[in-house]
């Protein structure tokens, strides 16, 4: 196989956002108003095994490839234990701890308990996970932590990581999804003010986002 050039790891790259963003685009509702809707899966799925999949540890990587295909079909549960002939992200993570394969098999069985509704599992997964340091993939980390404290029913929490996660971001296409799913949480909780001041951040702040130009309801109904 052919070596890859800077200039075409870049291009592959910048292909991948591309898709992301344009999964976004089609899929913008169910994302912002799909009840728990985790946009770390999107990113797992489309930018993650571009961005930190390396030939550093060619069994690890190899290892981790077989689970992923089985979390793309969906079986969560066997791409988190293994499907009899493959191993699943903790068998990864068992063997191939230390590498960056061993550390991405983390965030993906995190998503694997949080789809199988072992929150606090997913929780404790997701916690070791070693932060990325990239601009879309820690923020979304942080964001997913929110929601599964909302379904344990820590609110406080919850609205507390997602506010984290928006400040963390800080881009149009992340920060005015969190800033919306803990305005509603705040709604919850009939604390309105806090609410408010969610959507305004959207209004002032993430002019070029998706959300923009649909939160002028809930600021206009908490307004009256």
């Amino acid at each position: 196989m052919a070596k890859k050039t800077k200039k075409t790891e870049v291009t592959e790259i910048d292909e991948t956002i591309q898709a992301s963003k344009s999964f976004f685009e089609k899929n913008k509702k169910a994302i912002l108003y799909g009840g728990g809707t985790i946009l770390a899966i999107i990113i797992a799925c489309l930018l993650i095994h571009q961005f930190y999949i390396v030939p550093r540890n060619q069994k690890a990587n190899e290892a981790l490839f077989k689970a992923e295909q089985i979390f793309q079909a969906g079986t969560f549960d066997k791409a988190l234990n293994g499907d009899g002939e493959s191993g699943g992200f903790l068998s990864v993570i068992d063997q191939f701890g230390s590498t960056k394969a061993g550390n991405l098999a983390r965030l993906y069985a995190g998503i694997c308990y949080y789809k199988d509704g072992k929150f606090q599992e997913a929780v404790d997964m997701l916690q070791s996970f070693d932060d990325c340091g990239d601009e879309m993939v820690s923020p979304s980390v942080i964001g997913m932590l929110g929601n599964i404290y909302a379904e344990l029913g820590d609110n406080d929490k919850a609205t507390a990581t997602l506010l984290m996660a928006a400040k963390e971001a800080d881009n149009n296409t992340l920060s005015p999804i969190y800033l919306l799913q803990a305005g509603q949480i705040f709604e919850s909780l009939q604390q309105n003010d806090k609410a408010l001041d969610c959507y305004k951040q959207i209004k002032e702040k993430y002019k070029q986002s998706q959300a923009y130009s649909e939160v002028d309801k809930y600021i206009e109904r908490l307004s009256k």
